[in-house]
């Protein structure tokens, strides 16, 4: 259940179409739905926040997963599974042959439906990372933003040990509506881009780096201590978890007057 099948269903209601009875059954299952005793579904999360539950596949068993998977699914148009292992996907695909998966940002998504295009020169987010081998998190956040029906632009291995790299990609930095910056080693590609441009920017720290990159806590520190103005943090590998901070700023930026999500 999400917004738009809400707003359906009352207006079926209203108009005669569909009776309270029905309605009620309808909506029986929010907010929650267990699932034998391994997890509980936040069935209206999507009414709440705009985003429906997604699943952190990474430490579940693919049956967990697949169960968890199926039953959002039959509540919902458009699923989203984070950290998936390419074994578990081929199970999961096996049992829900709609699902797609991408082996570098891990994520596997189920879709009924196609968000509509956005309109040309719509709000943007731009991903950018310092290395190649920070992708899968850069992917990981694009692929979400992309997902909930963001246009996304890229920008990938500019990291700071080349800085003219980065520069040639100005222009599109400064046009972006918000920069997710991704970047291990020393993290400092993030105070970089936020000391250039006027958009708010979202560090995302990876553990990609030698022993005292300490699994990505070099970076995390610096782009928490950064001197640029403008910064926020999300946690090490975290690209979903930066995609919906993104989310969220394009969907006030491109809200309507009369939108309460």
């Amino acid at each position: 259940m999400d917004i738009s099948k809400l707003r359906e269903l009352l207006l079926a209601v209203q108009g005669g179409q569909v009776d309270v009875a029905t309605a009620l059954t309808r909506l029986r299952t929010l907010p929650f739905e267990d699932l034998e005793d391994y997890a509980r579904l936040d069935i209206h999360r999507a009414l709440r926040n705009g985003l429906p539950e997604v699943v952190f596949c990474e430490s579940k068993t693919a049956a967990q997963s697949i169960a968890i998977l199926q039953r959002l699914w039959t509540h919902h148009d458009r699923v989203l599974g984070t950290r998936v292992a390419p074994d578990m996907a081929q199970a999961i695909q096996a049992r829900l042959s709609e699902a797609q998966y991408d082996p570098v940002s891990r994520l596997l998504t189920l879709a009924r439906t196609e968000l509509p295009a956005p309109d040309e020169g719509a709000p943007y987010a731009m991903v950018v990372c310092g290395g190649t081998s920070d992708l899968p998190i850069a992917e990981e956040a694009a692929q979400v933003l992309e997902f909930v029906g963001h246009p996304v632009e890229r920008a990938y291995d500019i990291g700071v040990a080349g800085l003219h790299r980065m520069l040639g990609e100005l222009d599109r930095l400064m046009n972006a509506s918000v920069i997710i910056s991704i970047a291990g080693m020393e993290g400092a590609l993030t105070s970089v881009v936020a000391g250039l441009v006027p958009a708010p920017v979202i560090g995302v720290p990876t553990s990609v780096g030698y022993g005292v990159n300490f699994q990505g806590v070099a970076p995390l520190l610096t782009m928490l201590n950064s001197c640029a103005s403008g910064v926020t943090v999300v946690n090490i590998d975290n690209g979903y978890g930066a995609a919906v901070f993104a989310h969220l700023m394009l969907r006030q930026i491109n809200r309507g007057p009369d939108e309460c999500l």
